[in-house]
């Protein structure tokens, strides 16, 4: 029996203004805020606990950007929220993985993308 070739997804949570708005997120009163916040955190972490056999980093909620360029340091926006890396057979079932997650079922997140982390040129 051969064994599956396995390769690393990174998978990037995106959040754009316009998911945010019509997902009525910021229509909600505080409770009903703390209370949709609460529902997507246990939805988060039982799709993490149903994943944990293909994740290899769990990721972590992203902050604020900094860009560097050559022309220095500078403030910017952008539309990443997240990240997680998980291991897959293909590019395709990496993607699956992420059918119906709670960033965009629960939470007012716009979408997930998913892209193979290659292997560094030799």
């Amino acid at each position: 029996m051969s064994e599956r070739i396995m390769k690393n997804f990174l998978a990037v949570f995106i959040g754009t203004e316009a998911a945010i708005k019509a997902s009525g997120w910021a229509d909600l009163s505080e409770a009903q805020s703390k209370e949709r916040e609460r529902a997507g955190i246990e939805a988060w972490g039982r799709w993490v606990m149903s994943h944990q056999d293909v994740i290899v980093d769990t990721g972590t909620p992203l902050g604020k950007t900094l860009r560097v360029s050559r022309d220095g340091v500078e403030k910017i926006k952008n539309q990443l929220t997240a990240y997680t890396i998980v291991r897959a057979e293909s590019h395709e079932a990496a993607a699956k993985l992420f059918e119906g997650h709670p960033h965009f079922t629960i939470f007012p997140g716009d979408s997930v993308e998913v892209m193979e982390c290659l292997a560094i040129p030799q």
